[in-house]
């Protein structure tokens, strides 16, 4: 008589699901591995897509290709809706049902609006592809714009970029695209001067890059001032206008804003039936899986995990770690073992600004400038996924280097003139006739 392997059901192909899944590479289990979309994405150079760095398919890698050579493990392509922890299945949206053993939630986080989700309409995120692209759409499409534009007020906010959030995100994308209006485009228009451009950096609190240490923060906010970024600290977004920022009763003229302030955990986590913290994150047990039914693990953005006198930063090495973890302990389980408590491996922190600009905190060394950004860029090969990624983004950033061009500069929108009306053109009195193409 054959016996039944476990069945494993792992939800989210990001950091946290995809190490799990691989770390289980040779065990006598059968694996589902559920995502909404059929590739993994390299989400911390999401950035370079969104400033016309790299191509979308530079840092995203199909999940089949991925694992085609992992006989345990099966891919669907589907979207998880509800949980049944009783009955040990998840619900797709389709309809379709599958039962587990162990069940791996690793959905991760969204965009956080602090309670005004309508002003993402007019200040995108920065958490997929197509959040991407449309940053990278609606940037280029600005100077688009401008560049027939005869009316000096409209055209300077046409050129005034708000990014909201200094954290990592927020950060890295002002000084990218900072090198991008005042370094790769000036000679390529006629009618304006990109360099005249307006890139404004927001953030709540006294300091960019809060979850670093003072003094780096200090270097990131210098770096950032040398490339031309205008950094405000201790300004609260008060609302989200379409053609403006207001910060307190300070209304800021602007076309385009871009949203990295905050991430709410993926919603999934309410279908588990067990506490949440006020970001939303899963509670979870000292060895990531959740209170009342050890069969069941949360991982990565969507776990809350005590590290030191916080939580482990919503960053991939802590998902990469959880992933393992929780297959060491499935494979305890099987094997007749106890389970071991979790233990974050701080690897430090790292942010880059521009070309040869960046800060890192290793924990027994902090360091700027040119050497953070080389450990930054080491960092970030390593842990791409694919040969031909590493290779594609070595050639696509060495092109960079020597040219200061950013080669992606693709506005792909098919109705981009009636976008452009909607989203970055201030409206005026009278409105101005629909140009004929």
């Amino acid at each position: 008589m054959t016996t039944r392997k476990p069945r494993i059901v792992v939800v989210g192909g990001g950091f946290g699901g995809l190490y799990f899944v691989r770390a289980l590479r040779k065990a006598n289990v059968d694996m589902i591995l559920i995502d909404r979309r059929n590739f993994h994405l390299f989400q911390p150079l999401l950035y370079q897509v969104a400033t016309a760095s790299l191509s979308a398919g530079d840092i995203a890698s199909a999940l089949r290709g991925i694992l085609r050579h992992q006989d345990n493990v099966t891919v669907w392509l589907g979207e998880v809706v509800d949980i049944d922890t009783t009955a040990r299945t998840v619900v797709l949206a389709d309809g379709n049902t599958t039962r587990y053993d162990t069940l791996v939630v690793a959905t991760g986080a969204a965009h956080a609006y602090f309670g005004h989700p309508e002003w993402e309409r007019d200040a995108p995120g920065l958490k997929t592809i197509e959040d991407a692209l449309e940053i990278r759409r609606r940037f280029l499409l600005a100077f688009e714009a401008a560049e027939r534009e005869p009316d000096r007020d409209v055209r300077r906010a046409l050129t005034t970029f708000v990014i909201v959030g200094g954290g990592p995100t927020g950060v890295e994308l002002a000084g990218a695209m900072a090198e991008v209006a005042f370094q790769s485009l000036p000679r390529d228009f006629r009618s304006i001067d990109t360099r005249m451009a307006r890139i404004i950096l927001l953030e709540g609190t006294d300091r960019v890059l809060p979850s670093f240490p003072p003094d780096l923060s200090l270097k990131a906010k210098q770096q950032l001032e040398t490339l031309g970024v205008e950094v405000r600290t201790g300004a609260f977004v008060t609302n989200v206008e379409n053609h403006a920022v207001l910060v307190g009763n300070e209304r800021i003229p602007a076309s385009n804003t871009f949203w990295g302030a905050g991430v709410e955990a993926s919603p999934l986590g309410r279908n588990l039936g067990v506490p949440l913290d006020d970001a939303g994150r899963v509670i979870v047990e000292h060895d990531c899986s959740i209170q009342g039914h050890p069969e069941v693990f949360v991982i990565g953005d969507l776990a809350r995990v005590p590290f030191r006198n916080d939580i482990v930063p919503g960053v991939a090495p802590g998902a990469m770690q959880m992933g393992r973890h929780a297959a060491r302990m499935v494979t305890n389980d099987l094997q007749g073992k106890p389970r071991e408590p979790f233990h974050y491996h701080d690897k430090g922190l790292l942010a880059t600004i521009g070309r040869a600009r960046a800060v890192s905190d290793a924990g027994w060394a902090k360091f700027s400038g040119f050497p953070a950004w080389l450990a930054w860029a080491f960092i970030h090969i390593l842990y791409l996924i694919g040969f031909r990624n590493r290779i594609l983004v070595m050639l696509q950033w060495a092109w960079a280097w020597f040219t200061r061009q950013r080669g992606i500069r693709l506005i792909t929108e098919e109705w981009a003139v009636r976008a452009e009306r909607e989203h970055t053109v201030p409206n005026r009195d009278p409105p101005r006739p629909t140009p004929t193409i």
